[in-house]
């Protein structure tokens, strides 16, 4: 995870009113983290949940897409303020996220990435924790430690 995610790579209570609010401030944000385009960036999200929905469940959704400009997978988590209605397979509102964007060409990178961030976060335990951590710094300290314990 440590790789995928730095602590600039946190948003600690994103304010979203709705799905493509929240997917907008998610591309703002990686925009600053990869210097690829907000708005190419936005699209590929966009595009992605025209197949069908990332909200995966339990709260949680996992945006992700692939740009041929980016050199290696990025991560980005966002807890937000406010659950929000995300189309999600079960229907409950979504208020933990965690963007991927990969390039074209990761493939196996970018699936095994995906494997990383849904087993850690189907842990009920530490969602919890996301939930109720309001500092960037807590929370990228939650991802990462969280992590190196699941392997051990």
């Amino acid at each position: 995870m440590i790789e995928l995610i730095t602590p600039a790579s946190i948003i600690a209570n994103l304010r979203a009113g709705n799905k493509k609010q929240a997917l907008q401030e998610l591309a703002r944000k990686a925009s600053e983290l990869t210097g690829q385009h907000e708005r190419m960036i936005f699209d590929v999200l966009l595009e992605r949940e025209r197949l069908g929905t990332t909200g995966v469940g339990h709260g949680i959704a996992i945006p992700h897409g692939k740009l041929a400009s980016l050199d290696r997978v990025y991560g980005l988590f966002a807890r937000l303020e406010r659950p929000i209605d995300f189309d999600a397979i079960d229907e409950q509102p979504v208020d933990l996220m965690f963007l991927l964007l990969a390039p074209e060409q990761a493939g196996a990178d970018h699936l095994k990435a995906l494997a990383r961030v849904s087993r850690l976060l189907r842990d009920n335990a530490v969602c919890e924790k996301l939930r109720g951590s309001t500092s960037a710094d807590a929370l990228y300290a939650l991802l990462t430690q969280t992590e190196a314990s699941h392997a051990a």
